[in-house]
């Protein structure tokens, strides 16, 4: 086995190539993040052998040759798992891209109102009404059926209303690893 370095699996040399191509792979073809068991499971990589160590050690080795050879993308960890995912540099020429798929973007009542659950889950949609000053009802049942919101249970108080949040989906879309990871109210300020 090759000496192992801070940023290199312990694998022979070939192996890291090898595994680090098969690892590309399934991350360019995957429509969503894949979690790190599931990447140890496909590529026959050995709990003796590190397991997520050595997927964690791959991604390093992958992210450093695409940051050399100068590619526009990388592979994150979002929502619990890995995803190839471009630089904030490009986010210009994609999204001149990504404005042709008007279908799929969220209206601005959809995008305040999500914000809001983000922010203050678990809500009621009374609340998030009273917050946003108008009827939320329908975009809160296209954010249900666009899987970026869930209901999570039931308010205890007088009709024990639905209490909504955010889902794995809303995660990956906006590129978060936890919800942690969303702009302070500091940071907001300052935008």
């Amino acid at each position: 086995m090759a000496k192992k370095t801070k940023d290199q699996p312990d694998l022979a040399p070939a192996e890291v190539e090898q595994r680090c191509i098969e690892l590309e792979a399934v991350l360019m073809v995957a429509d969503k993040a894949v979690n790190a068991g599931r990447l140890v499971e496909v590529l026959g990589i050995g709990v003796d052998d590190g397991g997520s160590s050595v997927v964690e050690q791959l991604v390093g080795h992958l992210n450093e040759q695409y940051e050399e050879s100068g590619r526009s993308f990388r592979i994150e960890r979002v929502a619990g798992g890995y995803r190839v995912m471009t630089i904030p540099e490009y986010a210009e020429v994609v999204s001149r891209f990504q404005q042709g798929r008007n279908a799929s973007r969220l209206s601005q009542a959809a995008l305040e109102t999500l914000a809001i659950v983000a922010y203050r889950q678990p809500i009621t949609r009374a609340d998030v009404e009273s917050i946003r000053g108008v009827a939320c009802g329908e975009v809160i049942r296209n954010l249900l059926e666009r899987r970026l919101v869930k209901i999570t249970g039931r308010a205890e108080e007088v009709g024990r209303p639905m209490l909504y949040g955010t889902t794995r989906q809303f995660l990956e879309t906006f590129g978060l690893s936890t919800l942690k990871d969303l702009p302070s109210d500091k940071e907001l300020r300052q935008m």
